[in-house]
């Protein structure tokens, strides 16, 4: 009789097929009004251009309708009320609530945490809503432990009262897969050190898909390559191949700025600047050259060169080292060179430990107390952290922190002190909106001595600190900068900011505690050479007033090949 049924319904959906109307409309009916007001609260939609549409829509509406819990519906017939009217009614019979589920022995009963389940030895009893998201769930966590193509099967389902049945779990599992061959496309040297030690995926290893899609998104993390697609998997009989797309990017960039002021003594306009060179990856080992030249209008030199190479030798240690040149005119030299052993945690954290020798020249005839040939020798131990936005480059990184500190001691012919210092370095963009954010940054250092040699201290000042001030013109033994700049975009490549700078430092050999702060704004143009930047500031002491004549025009390249 059933069958009847169904096959009449069939047959008059065929025919509504062959008759053309401008638009259909569905009205479904329950059994019962009760029922019918369970039809409205699943929503269906009731207006149509043709049949065929309309058929799709009452399966629906069935599929809905046994997943709620009424298993026995069916549509017990289906009538023209007009040319543009179709009745629908369905037996929908009484509600299912729950299932109680039998699941074998060796079924591994810790997948069941993942779901909302009530359990009993060898059972566990769901709400007949929820059986579908459960059992989606407890399969996906069987294929993420190596079996990506097992099925889950209810068998033997049997009514045991009004609202509950009851199903057997049958597992249908394939052999777990392992990944055996992993295979980088598009880049194909890209270093192998970093799909082992930073992406963290090695043969052998169990397969497991939404894992390997999470680890590859980590390659946005990485500066010099990027994701081209999402990975594939080539699976054969006996063996499991990765497929990951890359694609190299450009990453070498050159920076460089030109600056001029006034000289406070000869009222003369006086010029100064840096180049900055950096090397990246062009080796395809993920390494970093860094070459840095200073000369400002205080006759001071700096040069500085080190190089970073992670994953050494494939290990998850890398090597760090690097030498540093300061010259103060006629004064004094200092020569630093370091070394560091760096793990890095993820993609984010790195830890490293390394020690530091500084060896300092007094170019004057003779030694005095505050200025004297010194050898420094420190222990060092640093932390970064670093959240980028390579999508956006302008900004690419979104947070940077970086806390170092180093113990030892300065010997000279004065004598050993013990020494400690203490270096921060960090800075923040809070994006407001596409247009609208703000960058602040805190840099400080402090060093620890009972007695300071004026060729040991810190040099700051400049563009790349408080701004408004002459290159390396304020010595101090403790200081702290805080920059700060509201930013706003006119473009995707030009923004606009204002420049508002804050610090303060004391030098024990001087016994001066100061503050001091600057004023400014700029410009930023992303143009085909690169980053242009053009930043007027000028800076005032605590005790000094503000003065057009101190103020500083910079101007800087910074180009991306």
């Amino acid at each position: 009789m059933v069958f009847i049924k169904r096959l009449s319904i069939l047959f008059f959906l065929i025919f509504l097929n062959h008759v053309k109307s401008q638009s259909i409309y569905l009205k479904a009916l329950g059994e019962n009004v009760s029922n019918t007001k369970v039809i409205d609260s699943i929503g269906y939609i009731n207006s149509f251009d043709n049949y065929l549409s309309l058929e799709t829509e009452l399966n629906t509406i069935k599929t809905k309708l046994t997943r709620s819990g009424y298993i026995d519906t069916v549509i017990d017939s289906i009538s023209k009320q007009n040319d543009s009217l179709v009745t629908a009614h369905f037996f929908l019979g009484q509600k299912i609530k729950r299932i109680k589920i039998t699941h074998s022995t060796d079924f591994n009963i810790e997948l069941l945490n993942f779901i909302d389940h009530k359990k009993d030895h060898n059972t566990f009893e769901l709400d007949i809503t929820q059986l579908e998201s459960a059992l989606n769930t407890l399969n996906s966590k069987i294929a993420e432990q190596g079996d990506p193509f097992t099925t889950l099967q209810l068998v033997n389902i049997t009514k045991q009262d009004s609202d509950l049945i009851s199903a057997d779990l049958k597992i249908v599992s394939n052999q777990k897969r392992r990944i055996d061959k992993i295979i980088v496309k598009g880049y194909e040297n890209f270093p192998q050190s970093f799909i082992k030690r930073f992406l963290k995926l090695r043969t052998n290893k169990t397969f497991n898909l939404n894992d390997i899609k999470d680890k590859i998104e980590l390659i946005e993390d990485l500066r010099f390559a990027k994701k081209i697609k999402d990975p594939e998997v080539l699976f054969t009989k006996d063996s499991t191949t990765l497929y990951i797309y890359v694609e190299k990017t450009r990453t070498n960039n050159f920076d460089g700025f030109l600056g001029f002021g006034t000289n406070e003594n000869t009222n003369k306009i006086e010029f100064d600047g840096y180049l900055d060179l950096r090397l990246i990856n062009n080796l395809n080992y993920g390494e970093t050259l860094n070459l840095f030249y200073k000369s400002d209008e205080i006759d001071q030199q700096t040069f500085r060169v080190d190089t970073d190479l992670p994953y050494l030798f494939g290990s998850p240690l890398g090597l760090q080292v690097g030498l540093n040149i300061f010259r103060k005119d006629t004064t004094f030299s200092n020569a630093k060179q370091y070394a560091k052993l760096n793990y890095q945690i993820n993609a984010q954290h790195r830890i490293a430990a390394g020690i530091n020798t500084i060896s300092s020249t007094n170019l004057l005839e003779d030694d005095t107390v505050i200025l004297n040939d010194f050898t420094s020798n420190y222990y060092t131990l640093n932390y970064t952290f670093t959240k980028p936005q390579f999508y956006d480059p302008l900004f690419p990184i979104n947070f940077w922190f970086q806390l170092s500190s180093g113990f030892g001691n300065r010997e000279n012919n004065l004598g050993t002190q013990n020494q400690s210092v203490y270096n921060l370095d960090t800075y923040k963009i809070f994006n407001f909106n596409p247009k609208n954010s703000v960058y602040t940054r805190l840099n400080g250092a402090v060093l620890n001595s009972n007695d300071y040699l004026d060729n040991e201290l810190f040099r700051f000042g400049g563009i790349n600190s408080i701004r408004g001030f002459e290159e390396n013109s304020l010595v101090a033994n403790l200081y702290g900068v805080l920059n700060t700049e509201y930013r706003y975009r006119l473009s995707n490549g030009i923004y606009i900011h204002s420049v508002l700078d804050a610090a303060y430092f004391e030098n024990k050999i001087t016994d001066t505690k100061q503050k001091l702060f600057g004023f400014g704004f700029g410009l930023g143009l992303l143009t085909n050479a690169g980053l242009f930047r053009l930043n007027y500031s000028s800076g005032k002491s605590e005790n000094r007033p503000f003065r057009l004549s101190d103020s500083k025009v910079h101007v800087s390249l910074t180009a991306t090949f």
